[in-house]
């Protein structure tokens, strides 16, 4: 069972990540009008509780590798949405001092090891994480975030079958949206669950529905005491549906009905209805929430806009050779 004060986190999370998605896009479609790009945007919107269910279990010290989706997955580990706006806009108060934009927010101090431009690049660092901490008997556990695109790769395979092989404590976490960019799931796998991949390799397998808050959670911290006692991978199909197009600059191409269909399981009212029968959430308590959130959000807009840029003499810093 999830304490009651566990349940209020996770959806105050969940109206956080929304709400940051939200004003992102605003400010990108602002941009765009004027003529500036600002990078890609790949927004989350209604995959809210995998990321925040998650986060609820993790540690601090517990390292998260991201994609390139990954706002929300840092909003639940802990990272701070002035920094993150910062990093939208460039400016050198982000979190990757204004060098890498949507996709690559990174605080190690928090275990969130970034995101990646690379479709499954953080597969196979998920794991070198994980073998630092099996080495130091640390207890630690390592979640690499990864699409059903990124299910189809060779580092897929390789990640996982090294986890297995040496009981690495991680968990390899796929948010199957059901598509790749643009091309749908059913072109890019020939099974029905991605998790069934997980027999090849003597792993622990499943696929859940992950637009429910409880399913989730309780999915996961059975794979997060796997990890922490030694007992090895798991490999965790959560599926689940974005809001919006793949990015920005990619018009929908999705089927109009199947997208509604989706609409109508949007995890966050979902969520607050379960709370609201539990006697938990009350519609005063709910408002009061969402206000607190956009206040946070209001500030964050505001430190990026008056945050400086980075200047011309820096161009070369944070570069190894």
């Amino acid at each position: 069972m999830i304490p009651i004060e566990k349940k209020i986190d996770i959806l105050r999370i969940m109206y956080l990540i929304r709400e940051f998605e939200i004003a992102s896009r605003n400010i990108f479609k602002a941009h765009l009008a004027k003529g500036e790009f600002l990078g890609a945007l790949h927004n989350c919107d209604g995959q809210e509780a995998v990321a925040a269910s998650i986060g609820a279990i993790l540690r601090k010290d517990d390292y998260v590798f991201t994609t390139f989706r990954g706002h929300g997955h840092s909003i639940a580990k802990g990272a701070e949405p002035k920094k993150m706006m910062a990093e939208l806009l460039g400016k050198k108060t982000g979190y990757s001092k204004g060098r890498g934009g949507s996709m690559h927010m990174f605080d190690p101090s928090i275990g969130l090891m970034g995101g990646n431009g690379v479709v499954g690049g953080g597969l196979t660092l998920a794991v070198g994480a994980a073998l630092s901490a099996q080495y130091r008997c640390s207890d630690q556990v390592s979640v690499c975030f990864f699409g059903d695109g990124a299910a189809a790769i060779g580092a897929f395979h390789e990640a996982i079958n090294l986890a297995s092989l040496w009981k690495l404590p991680v968990i390899f976490l796929c948010e199957n949206n059901l598509w790749a960019a643009t091309t749908p799931i059913k072109f890019g796998c020939p099974i029905e669950n991605i998790s069934e991949r997980a027999k090849g390799y003597n792993c622990v397998g499943k696929s859940i529905d992950g637009n429910d808050v409880y399913t989730v959670y309780e999915t996961f911290l059975s794979a997060v005491d796997r990890g922490r006692n030694g007992n090895g991978p798991s490999l965790i199909e959560c599926k689940t549906y974005r809001h919006h197009p793949h990015c920005m600059v990619i018009p929908e191409h999705r089927p109009k009905d199947e997208k509604q269909m989706w609409l109508q399981r949007d995890p966050i009212p979902k969520f607050e209805k379960v709370l609201q029968n539990e006697n938990i959430l009350s519609n005063h308590q709910q408002e009061k929430i969402r206000n607190e959130i956009k206040k946070i959000i209001a500030e964050a807009i505001k430190f990026a806009e008056d945050s400086p840029l980075p200047t011309v003499d820096t161009l070369y810093d944070y570069i190894w050779a």
